[in-house]
Order: structure tokens, then sequence, then C-alpha cells
């Protein structure tokens, strides 16, 4: 429900409001060179350090508590937490009678039976990516020892539709409303061959993974829903050597679920940030009526901008486990 992988397992927990979250990672190889700083240029990446995002600030210093023995990965389960300091949960109590549209409040509320934890959305929040970053930058140091040609990188492309980002935000706080986003990932130097051809292909894992994140809507590979309106003709990549490079990229670097050796590349839709500025209209379960209602707290207006190296770092996860998976068959 919380995990992830095969080999190469992730499991994250905490809440939003809670004392603190983290992640445990089992299956990560043993004497892997990490330390709690080889964390900081990615945690970096995630903050809210640009226009446009929250005000809410967290110091996501990463506290190693397991698996790591004078400076190198034992082979034990890896267990990192980080404390939540600056939150403020007076912001949240009115969310008990009204769910917020966009969000799972309403949802986590019959789930669980009106147990789970509401304050900034509890265990569903985006807060929890602080986890899944910490994830990636291990599963980047693995790759990095199993398969050092295999490079990472995912930026922010589009932003409510505008391929000018700074415009796009400056827009979004003019008009005070929220906006969504593309994240464009491509993964340089994969052997041939990770992946199998059905339920384990590698565009299923990916999906999984990427759909983890928070406000992701939608992922395509390669030309993806572009595809449709080609020819067969157009759409196929014509193999031009012996070691399979193609001449265009149509497939987005996989056939068959099986990595060809080409860059691996797809895009990833962010939605709008649910809590928007504006006054919307949601349910009142103690009233019983709809009524008008304002998410208090503090937001992203364009949660997009700190999403690339979410996205990366889930890959990451994903072409680990792929790795020991073919480690293991070889």
């Amino acid at each position: 429900m919380n995990s992830l992988g095969t080999f190469f397992k992730i499991q994250i927990f905490g809440e939003s409001h809670g004392p603190a979250v983290g992640v445990v990672i089992d299956g990560c190889i043993a004497g892997i060179a990490i330390c709690e700083e080889d964390f900081n240029f990615d945690l970096e990446r995630r903050k809210p350090n640009q226009v446009g995002t929250t005000p809410r600030k967290e110091e996501d210093q990463p506290n190693i508590l397991s698996g790591i023995f004078q400076g190198k990965t034992t082979g034990a389960p890896l267990t990192i937490i980080f404390a939540n300091n600056n939150i403020r949960s007076a912001d949240y109590e009115k969310q008990q009678d009204t769910p917020r549209p966009g969000h799972a409040d309403f949802v986590l509320q019959q789930k669980y039976k009106g147990f789970n934890d509401y304050r900034g959305g509890g265990h569903s929040s985006g807060r929890l990516t602080v986890a899944l970053v910490a994830g990636g930058v291990v599963a980047k140091k693995m790759i990095g020892s199993l398969a050092p040609t295999i490079s990472i990188k995912a930026n922010l492309s589009e932003a409510g539709g505008n391929k000018d980002i700074e415009a796009a935000v400056a827009k979004a706080i003019k008009e005070q409303d929220s906006i969504g986003g593309i994240v464009s990932c491509h993964v340089e130097g994969l052997p041939i061959g990770l992946g199998e051809p059905f339920f384990d292909s590698v565009e299923s894992l990916i999906s999984h993974a990427v759909f983890a994140i928070p406000a992701v809507r939608g992922i395509e590979f390669g030309s993806g829903f572009e595809a449709a309106k080609m020819k067969g003709s157009e759409h196929n990549d014509a193999i031009i050597n012996a070691i399979g490079e193609t001449a265009t990229n149509h497939a987005g670097g996989i056939n068959g679920g099986i990595t060809n050796g080409n860059t691996l590349s797809f895009k990833v839709a962010i939605k709008p940030t649910s809590s928007t500025p504006q006054e919307q209209q949601s349910w009142n379960n103690s009233t019983q009526k709809i009524e008008p209602f304002r998410v208090k707290g503090r937001h992203d207006l364009c949660i997009a901008l700190r999403a690339p190296v979410v996205v990366e770092s889930v890959t990451a996860m994903v072409l680990a486990d792929l790795l020991l998976v073919k480690n293991s068959r070889d």
C-alpha cells in the first residue's frame, strides 16, 4: 500500500502535520558511500524557493537512523526521517466539516471512517514527496554504482499552457489562481533489455511510480498521444546501426515494454494546485448544504515548479529496481 519495488523497495511514512515524515529503503546494496550532505542538492530543488510556491518553509534536514555504518551502506534497511517543524494545524479545523474541492479529504474520511489525519492532507499530502526525493537520492547513488552511464534529468517545460514559465507564474500570482504544468524527463545511457513485455513493462512501472506523486494527472512516452494521429510509417523508428540506435525516437526508448538503448523520454502532466485562493463551492457536512468556501493554509500557486526533482526520484527508484532484477537474472 505504501511501498514500491521488487528488490529495491521503498516505503514512505508520516503525515503532513505529524512529528515527521520519512522513508525506509530495503534492498540497497552494501558499500555505497552516503552521507547527509549527499541529499542537499535534490532536497533544495524540491523546496519552495521560487516565486509562486508555498511560504511554508521546512529545513528538510535528513536524519539517517539506520543502514549506514562508517559512511557506507550496510545492506540493511535505510531509514531516513525529516522533522515537521513549521506547521499551522489550526488552518485545517474547518476541513472536518467542509472537504476541500479537488483534494482527497472526502474520500479519505469515507475510507478510514473519520480516523484519518485531516491536517494538511495527512498521509496524502505533497509533504510526503520529500521522502520520495530522499529515496531517489539513494537510488541515483546505487545506479551510479551499477550503471554509471545512466543519467536522469527532468525539467518543467510548460506551466499554465505557456512555455514561458516566468510569465505563466506571474499571471497566476496576478489572478490569484493556481496553474498546472508539464514536466519532461529524459534518461540517457540505459542498457538494452530492462523491463518485461507485459505487466512489468518499463512504461507500466514508471507510470505506477509517477502516479504516486500527488497532483499527477497524466503521462505519455515518446510521441505519446500524438502517435494516434500518425501513420505507422511515420511513427516507426528506423534502426540505423548494429547497437540499435534509431533515426527518430517516437517510441521514447522503449519497444515492447523493454528499453532499446535509446533515450528514455516521457512527459508528465501536473494539475493546478487544488488549494487555490479563489472562492469555491463545497458541501458542508454540518449544515448539510453547499456553501461558499475558501481554503486556508499556505499553498503553492504552481506546484509543478517543484515537481521535476520528484519525477527524477521516482524514475531512479524504478530503474534501480530494474537493474537489480537484470543483475539477478544475469
